[in-house]
Order: C-alpha cells, then sequence, then structure tokens
C-alpha cells in the first residue's frame, strides 16, 4: 500500500491541537495552584481588614468595655455617641479645615511643578537635560529628615515659623521627585508626532502642555494627586516642627492629644478609635473614586521607553 504524501505545514497545527487536548499533570494541578492562590489572597485581606475591624469595634465601645477580658468583637451596646464626643474633645471641625487646606494646596503645587517639569524633560531639548534627570532621581535616594535641621533654621530665619508656609511652599517647587520620575516617564511614552501636529497649527509649548498632554496624561496626575493627598495629609513630622501655635495644627497632629494630654493618664480609646475613622474617610474616599485612574498610572510606567 502506497502512502500519500503528506504536507508538513498542515500537519503542524494538528499535531498542537491533539498536544494540547492531552490530559497531563499540569491541567491536573491548576485547581490546586487557584486555590492556593485564592487562600493566600484571602488570608492577606484578612490581615489587613482586621484591624480595622477591630477599630471599627473599640470606637462603638464604652472606655471600660475596651479593657474587657476576653476581648468581645462585638460591643454589648453600641456607643454611637463616641463619633460626637471624640471630635469634640480635639476641636475636629477647625482641625479638619487646617489640614484640608493645606493638604489641596500641597496638592496642587506638588502635581502642577511635576507636570511642568515632567514635561520639559521628555519634550525639549536642552543640553543637561539627562544629568537634570539623574539628579531628581538620585535626590529619592535620601530621607526627608537629613535637611530637617538646616531647612527649620532656614524657615525661621526668614520669618516662616509657626506658618503654614513651610508646609506648602515646597510643594510648588518640585518638592516630590517620585512625581517628576513619573510624569517623565509618562510623557515619554507619548508619539513626538503630536507635539510636531500641533506646532504645524501653531501652538507652542504652553497650548500643548495645557490643551493636549495634560487630558492624555490623565491616569499620571491623578496618581500623583492620590499620592500627594495622602502624603500631605497623614504628615505628622513637619507640621510637629513647624507649627507651634494648636489652632494652626492639621488633624495629623491634633489626633495626637488622645494619646499624651498628660503623662500617666489613660488615653480614651474609644473617642480616639471613632475620631480616627473620621480621620481616615477622606483618603478613603478618594482613592476608592480614583483607583482605575490609580492603578492604570502606576501600572503604565513598565510600558514607557527610556529616551
Amino acid at each position: 500500500m502506497t502512502t500519500l504524501p503528506t504536507d508538513p505545514a498542515t500537519e503542524a497545527p494538528v499535531a498542537l491541537a491533539k498536544a494540547l487536548d492531552r490530559p497531563g499533570r499540569r491541567t491536573k494541578r491548576r485547581p490546586l495552584g487557584t486555590a492556593s492562590w485564592y487562600a493566600t489572597a484571602l488570608f492577606i485581606c484578612a490581615v489587613m481588614v482586621v484591624p480595622l475591624l477591630w477599630m471599627i469595634t473599640i470606637g462603638l465601645k464604652s472606655r471600660n468595655a475596651v479593657f474587657e477580658v476576653p476581648p468581645r468583637l462585638l460591643p454589648h451596646e453600641f456607643n454611637w455617641s463616641n463619633f460626637i464626643n471624640g471630635p469634640e474633645a480635639i476641636h475636629f471641625p477647625r482641625l479638619l479645615l487646617n489640614s484640608t487646606i493645606i493638604t489641596l494646596l500641597s496638592v496642587l503645587g506638588g502635581v502642577m511643578t511635576a507636570m511642568m517639569a515632567g514635561y520639559a524633560l521628555a519634550r525639549l531639548r536642552f543640553p543637561g537635560r539627562k544629568v537634570w534627570f539623574y539628579l531628581f532621581v538620585g535626590s529619592m535616594l535620601l530621607p526627608g529628615v537629613v535637611g530637617l535641621i538646616p531647612l527649620f533654621q532656614m524657615y525661621k530665619s526668614i520669618g516662616w515659623y509657626d506658618t503654614w508656609l513651610p508646609l506648602i511652599v515646597p510643594a510648588f517647587f518640585g518638592g516630590n521627585p517620585l512625581f517628576i520620575f513619573l510624569a517623565r516617564q509618562y510623557f515619554l511614552a507619548i508619539p513626538y508626532s503630536i507635539d510636531e501636529a500641533a506646532k504645524i497649527d501653531g501652538a507652542g509649548h504652553f497650548r500643548i502642555f495645557t490643551q493636549v498632554m495634560l487630558p492624555l496624561t490623565r491616569p499620571a496626575w491623578i496618581t500623583m494627586a492620590i499620592l500627594a493627598f495622602q502624603a500631605s495629609w497623614n504628615d505628622f513630622l513637619n507640621p510637629l516642627v513647624y507649627l507651634y501655635s494648636a489652632d494652626k495644627w492639621p488633624l495629623s497632629v491634633g489626633m495626637a492629644q488622645f494619646v499624651s494630654p498628660f503623662a500617666g493618664q489613660t488615653p480614651n480609646w474609644s473617642y480616639y478609635m471613632a475620631t480616627n475613622l473620621l480621620y481616615m474617610l477622606p483618603p478613603l474616599i478618594i482613592f476608592f473614586a480614583a483607583q482605575r485612574y490609580f492603578i492604570q498610572g502606576l501600572g503604565s510606567l513598565g510600558s514607557t521607553t527610556q529616551k
């Protein structure tokens, strides 16, 4: 019997399909691997969620019920008044207004200057462009406490001590090198043909930056805004160093009044946890409202190319 000649080009896909349909060890292990991944994710979620649930529980307990042994996950009675009496103990509305003003101005200055510096480093041609970029990136290796004493002496000598200026003005001069790096990487991923088309239509760099680049880089500056908001809202060291008057404190410093009002006095943990939950709400709301842009902004860093 004679066999007809076969075409290797047609046999290769058929052999590959049969090999994929053949059951093997890899397909048998897949359900076990999926279950292990789900178990790991649930464990990590529990580690993060349980402290938050415990904080809510303490915030709803009375002052004496906090120290019950064994501790109870759910209180006997819910003391919703803690969410009123706790904030009143530290003048929460005034501290909230201080934190809002400081944070919004810091976010505006930090994001605006970072986007402008990133645009210049990525789209403009000038001598020493890479050197400036390396200096910005290299400054990320220095911890913030290194310049704390020199900055304090400088701000005090120019009359900025006990004012909000040391907390706001540095953000308008590129205070965060990470934001400059993120902005540059985003601008590098945009084709230069967009700039050329805008220049042909008569647009200058300012118009290209504001009307073309900013809409295209929305995930980048929204990510910066979220990070800047959380950093300024939770900043404790700088307001503690530069602000002396209690009426100028932000919430991050005002929350410390619960823990150490007097030496040897037991803090009211119910008031503290209830107020701390209110203190955490603004960053959580902003993050969940813009988490899509936040994940997109950080995830796209790996897809940009260095130039």
